[in-house]
């Protein structure tokens, strides 16, 4: 399903919602512990785990993007910024699953927009094939397939 998107007072939100039957403890693992992160978004890394730490986007050019972690409490809260903009990972148990909601805090909508969304989108799919033991090999047409959507989606959001 794709992400639900509200306009806000200071510019947009994009929500996801997944639900993982595995623990929150699991499912905290995937987003923080870089051998994990690194099987659903390769470019990203945690290099301080703490309010006021980095997070670090691999720019495939020798470079890094820091990204300053905005909020941490573990298995509850991950978030940090994101150029502009801002994410939050929001975990809560659930009898046998955990509830991951995603929100990205956008600045404005661009044309970027639809792919940063459905590459979100992809990666919280993902997570959850590896939280079942699988693995995903056709990402990229995954990603194709979504960006449609999301573009379709956004069309009357752009400024």
């Amino acid at each position: 399903m794709i992400a639900k998107i509200e306009k806000r007072e200071n510019g947009y939100a994009a929500i996801f919602e997944r639900e993982y039957h595995h623990s929150v403890a699991s499912v905290w693992s995937w987003l923080t512990n870089n051998e994990k992160l690194a099987k659903w978004f390769s470019e990203l890394s945690v290099a301080e785990l703490k309010k006021g730490g980095v997070m670090k986007f691999d720019m495939g050019d020798g470079t890094f993007e820091e990204m300053e972690i905005i909020a941490v409490t573990p298995y509850e809260e991950l978030a940090f910024m994101w150029g502009e903009d801002r994410v939050y990972f929001y975990l809560k148990e659930e009898k046998d699953k955990c509830r991951l909601t995603f929100i990205e805090k956008l600045t404005n909508v661009t044309p970027h927009t639809p792919k940063d969304l459905a590459g979100w989108h992809v990666c919280l799919d993902v997570i959850g094939e590896l939280l079942d033991g699988r693995t995903v090999h056709n990402r990229k047409q995954l990603w194709e397939s979504w960006y449609e959507k999301y573009k379709q989606a956004l069309a009357d959001y752009q400024e």
